[in-house]
């Protein structure tokens, strides 16, 4: 594998990773983890229609998830459906349309991503999407978990849940969006899930929390990039999820010796 491609997708893994765990962070917290997973596949037709079309796969899954977020928010406000009922409708469909729309051939990339199609341009983009969204994150969390302990409590505070909703939506479709192309749209929630879950069982405080879902999230992406490059596999999603299952199984063995030894 070329070792400048390597180079782009592991900065893309690290920052990629960063950015799902700190946010992934807040959706364990909340025990939304399967809509963070869910949230991802609807980028599939956006992806299709990119590779269909010759155009970044990238910004066609970005607007798909964007779309599909303010669809999301926007039915939650009507109907008042838990986001989990919202989304399973919604990714069922587009998962339904994706695979319709992309092209046999590239199947394999849209669902696990090609760490082989990587170009300097994803890795600026991945870079500043990442610093931006955890810098708004972090503006935003205290906020949402607030709404999470007491809706009418943040209210009291001047805390608008709905937009303060709306925002980490579209912040965690921007991630997923950015994350597509190295490890696919069918495991990409997955840093949005696994690496705050391993966060969980070693974090006694909030702060602690979000900042080892970051750093496992980041450790997750970039092992699995090293071992794309090592075994000359292109699709870097499964390698990805197998490492960071492994950090999940280390924090867990840690929990249970913590508590042994107690």
């Amino acid at each position: 594998m070329i070792l400048d491609v390597l180079i782009f997708s592991l900065i893309i893994g690290i920052f990629v990773g960063l950015s799902a765990g700190y946010l992934g962070s807040l959706m364990v917290l909340e025990k939304m983890a399967l809509v963070g997973d869910a949230l991802s596949h609807v980028a599939l037709p956006g992806v299709a229609l990119g590779l269909l079309y010759h155009f970044d796969p990238i910004l066609g899954g970005f607007a798909f998830l964007f779309v599909s977020a303010i669809v999301i928010w926007h039915i939650g406000r009507v109907t008042k459906l838990s986001f989990e009922t919202i989304v399973g409708a919604v990714f069922t469909f587009a998962l339904a349309i994706g695979i319709l729309l992309v092209p046999e051939p590239d199947l394999l990339e849209a669902l696990f991503g090609n760490i082989t199609k990587v170009v300097p341009l994803d890795m600026v983009m991945a870079v500043i999407i990442s610093i931006v969204a955890i810098f708004l994150t972090r503006v935003i969390y205290k906020r949402i978990v607030l709404s999470m302990i007491s809706e009418e409590l943040a209210v009291s505070h001047g805390i608008s849940v709905a937009k303060v909703n709306l925002v980490y939506l579209l912040l965690v479709s921007l991630t997923v969006s950015i994350g597509i192309k190295i490890v696919g749209t069918l495991l990409v929630g997955f840093l949005v899930i696994v690496p705050a879950a391993a966060a969980r069982n070693l974090s006694s405080s909030l702060s602690r929390y979000s900042l080892l879902s970051a750093i496992f999230g980041a450790a997750s992406a970039a092992s699995g990039v090293l071992l794309s490059g090592y075994t000359n596999v292109k699709e870097t999603g499964p390698l990805v999820v197998l490492s960071g299952i492994c950090v999940f199984l280390v924090t867990i063995i840690a929990k249970w010796k913590t508590k042994t030894s107690i």
